[in-house]
């Protein structure tokens, strides 16, 4: 099989791309990625010389470009996206132009040559938030983003769905919670946090740290896409969740006792604007019908990933300088 990965250099996008090449040595990948600010190909340094793997540079609401990368694979798998709520509030153009706008220039390729296969990766924030005691999100929970970041990926998500029924496209959609783990860019929780203590800095907790998260570890959310891709129902949608819901408090203070620091480094911010109280994902959909669940609990997880930031201390100061963009920046210049 072959596969196009959009926004292969991020976060997920790497975990995932490293997953299948090692799952599948003999599937072939094109990572398709515009090198934003959270795209890093320092993320995949290990598999760059496999022939398995190739990398373009380039943004996915080119249509030329995404017309000829498609023509040549079975699957697009597409985590392209811009998904920092602040960066989000701060200035939302980005966001349109990427989750919307990429999103649907992706599936106009797709159906263009021939009907390819087409998993899109979304998020729970869709579907807004919920109070402490309402139920869990499901795949029948109705959209509410409050952020512009949400409302641009719940446009993808019903410009992906309308393909399947206007133009019977192939597709499925995964909605996950909060993703953790190794590479993830040190501007989200666990990154910034983790590597802040590691400089010596305090945390900043958003308002009272009470905001609740279900934490998925990245692996296992490559597994449950992987999972989707070949073993999905055309035409719909899975959540899938961590089984860790915490409040970021207790994140913070896990961070905390895993580098031996004290409540003293945590400095409390105020809130941002419409800021999400709760999140859950009810995954029993997925579990289900394809046999899929979370491997890694709360406290594995947590030590993995502050173990695997320790261990690359030269991958998150390159980023935390800036040195990682003017590198790749001039290797990849248009």
């Amino acid at each position: 099989m072959k596969l196009l990965v959009t926004g292969g250099a991020g976060f997920i996008g790497s975990n995932f791309i490293r997953y299948i090449l090692n799952k599948y040595p003999d599937y072939k990948i094109v990572n398709l990625d515009l090198l934003t600010y959270a795209g890093n190909l320092e993320n995949l340094k290990d598999i760059e010389k496999n022939p398995q793997y190739r990398f373009v540079k380039g943004d996915i609401a080119d249509k030329d470009l995404a017309n000829d990368l498609v023509k040549d694979i079975d699957v697009v798998v597409n985590f392209a996206a811009e998904s920092h709520v602040d960066r989000s509030i701060l200035d939302s153009a980005a966001f349109i132009h990427t989750n919307i706008v990429g999103t649907h220039n992706l599936l106009e390729a797709a159906k263009n040559n021939g009907g390819k296969r087409f998993h899109h990766v979304s998020t729970d924030e869709v579907f807004g938030h919920l109070g402490p005691n309402d139920p869990a999100f499901t795949e029948k929970t109705s959209f509410a983003p409050r952020s512009p970041y949400s409302a641009s990926k719940a446009a993808a998500d019903h410009l992906t769905m309308a393909y399947f029924h206007t133009h019977n496209l192939p597709v499925t959609i995964s909605n996950c919670s909060n993703n953790y783990g190794p590479f993830q860019f040190p501007e989200k929780l666990h990154g910034l946090f983790i590597t802040n203590l590691l400089e010596g800095k305090k945390v900043p907790v958003y308002g009272d740290g009470m905001q609740v998260r279900d934490w998925l570890f990245v692996e296992d959310h490559c597994e449950a896409i992987d999972t989707i891709v070949h073993k999905g129902k055309i035409g719909e949608t899975y959540c899938v969740g961590g089984n860790s819901e915490k409040p970021n408090i207790e994140i913070t203070e896990k961070i905390l006792e895993l580098l031996g620091k004290g409540e003293e480094m945590i400095e409390y911010v105020k809130d941002r604007p419409g800021h999400d109280r709760r999140y859950a994902i009810d995954f029993s959909k997925i579990k289900t019908e394809l046999g899929w669940e979370p491997r890694t609990n709360f406290d594995e997880g947590m030590k993995k990933t502050v173990e695997w930031y320790k261990n690359n201390e030269d991958w998150w100061r390159k980023i935390k300088s800036g040195e990682y963009l003017e590198y790749y920046n001039k290797q990849y210049q248009k």
